[in-house]
């Protein structure tokens, strides 16, 4: 007789099962960085942070404000970032919106991710270096978006590149970092020379809700600590890659497969359910 799982065994495996029956090529194409990979490789980097950051709010407006942005840049975004300086990207972006961010937010974020570039090489090299001489992804990412901010930084360019240190989830930086440093699966794109064993997953409310019903977090809000917290939950299962698990668990969410109240037909189908506080509770 096979000895009986533990809880965070089953949750393991039901985790894993989750990823390899999602769908994650037709989930792509509805999320932002279905948009990053209908650009070239060497435009990713820039048209992924775009897509990235402001990534605020409904999907379907997201999209359509990063299609805007990257048509206001051209053809080849990355030539304009490397070479425009701060004036020109807000002439470009003149009249650009979405929720609480403007033209001159974006072009700043872009002058100044133009200029690490410049200096750099990548945006990916500038972090492997911080990474690497501070031995901590936190402080190394909360470096690069001072970089990437500038000083004097107004509320709304504030909020589109916010500081890793400040304690906010700081889910679209992560989110960045997710796409850039995961290897290249179909979703993320492996573009930097970084190890996703140091990642941490990006917490939205999607991620928030489903990580509180599995059990990956008590915490009730949505803050750094959280996304530690359920990071440090997922390295269990893998601890060279514990996001993995992050676009199949959101887009559970997001695809209102996992409600925010018990549904006995969507609960029955989860491939969650053995492990879901809500089954249990029945």
């Amino acid at each position: 007789m096979a000895p009986r799982l533990t809880r965070s065994e089953r949750l393991g495996q039901r985790l894993d099962a989750l990823v390899a029956s999602h769908d994650a090529a037709a989930r792509r194409e509805t999320d932002p960085v279905g948009l990053v990979h209908r650009a070239p490789r060497a435009e990713q980097e820039v048209v992924g942070l775009v897509a990235a950051l402001i990534a605020f709010g409904n999907v379907v407006a997201i999209r359509a404000s990063v299609k805007r942005a990257l048509a206001a840049l051209g053809p080849r975004p990355t030539e304009i970032v490397d070479a425009a300086s701060r004036d020109e990207l807000t002439a470009r972006l003149d009249g650009f919106v979405h929720r609480v961010y403007r033209g001159e937010h974006l072009a700043t974020l872009l002058a100044n991710a133009g200029r690490v570039r410049r200096e750099e090489g990548s945006l990916g090299a500038s972090f492997a270096r911080r990474l690497e001489a501070r031995g901590d992804f936190r402080e190394a990412l909360a470096e690069l978006a001072d970089d990437l901010r500038g000083p004097d930084a107004d509320r709304g360019l504030s909020h589109l590149v916010p500081d890793p240190r400040a304690g906010s989830a700081c889910k679209r930086l992560l989110l960045y970092m997710r796409w850039m440093v995961r290897p290249a699966d179909g979703v993320d794109l492996g573009l930097w020379p970084v190890s996703p064993a140091h990642l941490v997953i990006p917490v939205d409310t999607h991620i928030h809700r489903i990580a509180r019903n599995v059990r990956l977090t008590e915490r009730k809000t949505a803050s750094w600590k959280t996304a530690e917290e359920i990071t440090a939950q997922l390295r269990r299962f893998d601890p060279e890659d514990p996001v993995k698990y992050d676009f199949a668990l959101c887009h559970l969410g997001v695809s209102r497969q996992c409600p925010s109240k018990r549904d006995p037909v969507k609960c029955g189908a989860c491939v969650l359910r053995e492990v879901c506080r809500h089954q249990r509770r029945r």
